[in-house]
């Protein structure tokens, strides 16, 4: 008998003698090549390719009619962003004002009732994208107003920057005289604050409007140096003329981001360890809880999590006294933490970690993992710089593992291997790995990835925190030191969302956040300060740190929904879930149920019960 790629080997041979040797191209239901086919020629890849053939990944059928809207509009967004560069340009927020509106208008127009499930769904996370869009320009035109006093020079770099976009081209002479006003505006600038500062009654700023300032001050110099090197050596006049008021004008900037962040916001050039944030406040906390769908307060979440915060410590207990520490389980955590593999053999324990972590999910038929996806993940060391911010290891395609190196000193190195102990590591490769991060982006490639626009951390983090929770109901921890290290990772990400909105809502400073960390969940103090750091300064959004925890426990609550209700199985659940792509999880839900939605949809979906702070 012909094997089926046999046969298609010689359907393709047949039909490129047929199109007299002009290249032919296969697509599902048609053939096509320089010539017409009858009816009888057209081929249909579905009849003749096994599964296999796609390495176990249908094609994405799904069919959403606003698909091709939200591709040009994310399209037009990058055209829109490239042409307006610097953030607090007036005409980049009146553009970018327009431009959302525009979109917004175009959506409203599309009749809701006439879209399919898919098209609802897309309808209602395109609306909730623009709105929230439309409100943040009005966020970033307010904090430019605790900015601007610091640096009411930044019109003039910006004109010159944006004069260049417009192709208007400039006057060297006169540019040179603009210039050497611009370096004394600067410098008188810096001489007027420093007096203010060194006044008997010294002026106020705050530090974190003077941290933002000094960054804004480094963003606007790149783009002077920009616009500079743009006609420089190629205008001879334009050297002639610009060439040393421009030098003036970089060494001010220069010397004025160092004075900013150093004399205004107290951290010196050289500090890497002072930790300055920037708390939101509620009223911007409750929007970003509205964009990621999530209807509950604050102070609700912190109630949430100092719950599942509870529920960890009572298993930690039992694993401790299990392990003969009776309820003292920060004994039998610290006794976990010097479980830990020799310099240089980090790489294979993580390596033989992930193949046990496939390994359970293909025992317990949770989940699709696609050959392609087994073979084509990979592993990079962090260097010493980048765990300053990533004291653990972070995961996807790239599994980047954090280890000590030979440079460190014998304190950091002790921490690290104390940090990134066997039983922690083995708690979270999978995290990372598959079913986590590696196997959500494998999917996220092959699937509705339009909707990359909407990518949210609660989807993306909570996620792979679900795995955790899902591993931990299946029986994975074997012993009492595996529960102990699944167990401080569920702590943290509890931990993380109590810190994290703490200090947002100005309740928590960082070093509390840092304390907190070491005292509560038994980080090391590097490790803690490093996460800190990471959740407060390292470009993430207020809600990210939250997203773990509270994204795991909405996919739970939606697996109870539909899993255990027996309406899917396993892995028809987390398929289905992979195939939605990164988007807020009530609208996962959303597809999978088909519940009901209407152009005005407003989250309501309380996955965690009505009153968390009663409960």
């Amino acid at each position: 008998m012909v094997k089926k790629p046999a046969v298609l080997l010689l359907l393709m041979t047949v039909l490129f003698i047929l199109s007299g040797g002009d290249s032919i191209v296969i697509a599902k239901g048609k053939a096509h090549s320089g010539r017409e086919f009858s009816a009888s020629s057209i081929v249909d890849l579905a009849d003749i390719v096994p599964a296999d053939s796609l390495d176990g990944v249908p094609p994405d059928v799904s069919h959403s009619e606003l698909r091709e809207m939200i591709e040009r509009f994310s399209s037009d967004l990058r055209s829109v962003h490239q042409m307006y560069p610097i953030d607090i340009s007036p005409a980049r927020q009146v553009r970018m004002k327009r431009f959302y509106n525009n979109a917004l208008d175009n959506l409203e127009r599309a009749n809701f009732e006439s879209l399919s499930q898919d098209g609802r769904v897309d309808y209602v996370l395109f609306k909730n994208y623009l709105t929230h869009r439309l409100r943040q320009l009005d966020l970033q035109v307010k904090a430019w107003q605790e900015e601007a006093p610091l640096i009411p020079f930044a019109h003039t770099i910006i004109d010159l920057r944006e004069t260049l976009q417009n192709m208007q081209f400039v006057d060297p002479a006169k540019t040179a005289d603009a210039l050497n006003e611009l370096a004394k505006q600067i410098r008188s600038t810096q001489n007027s604050i420093d007096a203010k500062l060194n006044d008997p009654k010294p002026a106020k700023y705050k530090k974190t409007v003077a941290n933002r300032s000094s960054g804004i001050i480094k963003d606007l110099r790149e783009s002077f140096q920009e616009w500079f090197h743009f006609y420089n050596g190629y205008d001879p006049a334009f050297s002639w003329w610009v060439g040393e008021p421009y030098k003036s004008v970089d060494s001010a900037l220069k010397d004025y981001a160092t004075f900013v962040r150093e004399k205004v916001a107290g951290i010196r050039v050289d500090d890497e360890n002072t930790i300055i944030g920037d708390p939101i406040g509620r009223e911007a906390l409750m929007d970003e809880l509205t964009y990621e769908m999530i209807p509950y307060t604050p102070e609700e979440l912190i109630a949430i999590a100092n719950q599942e915060f509870a529920w960890c410590e009572k298993e930690m207990k039992r694993a401790s006294n299990d392990l003969g520490y009776g309820d003292d389980w920060h004994k039998a955590l610290e006794h976990v933490k010097t479980l830990y593999v020799e310099p240089g053999k980090q790489p294979e324990l993580i390596r033989d970690l992930a193949r046990e972590a496939i390994k359970f999910v293909d025992d317990h038929d949770l989940v699709t993992v696609p050959q392609l996806a087994r073979d084509t993940w990979r592993m990079e060391m962090l260097s010493p710089e980048q765990q300053k911010y990533s004291p653990f290891f972070l995961g996807g395609e790239v599994i980047l593992v954090s280890y000590p190196t030979n440079t460190m000193g014998h304190e950091q190195k002790m921490m690290s291997m104390r940090g990134n102990n066997i039983h922690f590591a083995r708690a979270t490769v999978f995290h990372e790995l598959i079913p986590g991060h590696h196997l959500q982006e494998f999917m996220m490639d092959r699937y509705k990835q339009y909707r990359g626009l909407f990518g949210t951390p609660f989807w993306m983090e909570g996620g792979a925190l679900y795995w955790e929770m899902l591993f931990w109901d299946l029986g994975f921890p074997k012993t009492p030191e595996n529960r102990i290290g699944m167990l401080f990772w569920r702590m943290h990400r509890c931990a993380r969302i109590i810190f994290s909105l703490s200090f947002h809502l100005e309740k928590m400073t960082p070093q509390e956040c840092i304390d907190f960390l070491v005292e509560r969940v038994g980080h090391e103090r590097d490790n803690a300060t490093a996460e800190v750091r990471r959740s407060i300064m390292g470009g993430y959004g207020p809600l990210y740190q939250c997203a773990y925890m509270l994204g795991g426990l909405q996919l739970r609550a939606l697996h109870h929904e539909v899993v255990d209700s027996g309406k899917m199985t396993n892995r028809e659940f987390h398929d289905a879930v992979l195939h939605e792509n990164s988007i807020p999880i009530e609208m996962i839900r959303a597809s999978l149920t088909k519940q009901p939605l209407s152009p005005d949809f407003k989250s309501s979906w309380k996955f965690y019960g009505e009153n968390p702070a009663g409960r």
